[in-house]
Formats: structure tokens, sequence, C-alpha cells
């Protein structure tokens, strides 16, 4: 069994107030090493044995048409071993 990751993330241009909320807590906390924040969505998709390049092409498009928006997000599609 395999497991196909698909990573969302906005794209740098847009703001990401959940993540200006993160940064602005962290130090308020004690916690100190960061310098900015982004937050996004991981999505993981198991599959039967090594994803084929035809599962591989649909779950692209999966990420493209469902699991993002393209206008303001980003994504990676890869395979975790």
């Amino acid at each position: 069994m395999a497991k196909i990751i698909v990573e969302v993330m906005l794209k740098p241009e847009i703001l990401d107030p959940q993540g200006q909320a993160v940064a602005s807590a962290l130090p308020r906390l004690g916690f100190t090493f960061a310098k900015s924040v982004r937050q996004g969505k991981r999505f993981e998709i198991e599959v039967d044995g090594e994803p084929t390049p035809a599962q591989m092409a649909e779950v692209e498009k999966a990420a493209e048409t469902l699991l993002s928006n393209p206008v303001i997000e980003t994504y990676v599609v890869k395979v975790e071993k």
C-alpha cells in the first residue's frame, strides 16, 4: 500500500490570516523560532500497491479541481513510501 500526499498552500501573494494569527501567538507562548508562518492543507490518499501513472494523473486532476482553489492556492502531489 502506498500513500499519495497532496499538500495545498496559499499562493505567496495571498494574505494568510490563520498563519498570521499563529505567528502572533507563538512569541506570546514563549516560542521565538519563527520568522513567519503560512497555514495549509494536507491530504493523504492510500492506494493498493505502487501508484500507476494513471492514478497519479487522476490525483493531479482532483488536486486541481477539488482539493485546491487554483486561483489562490498551489499544490504539490508526491508519493510517500
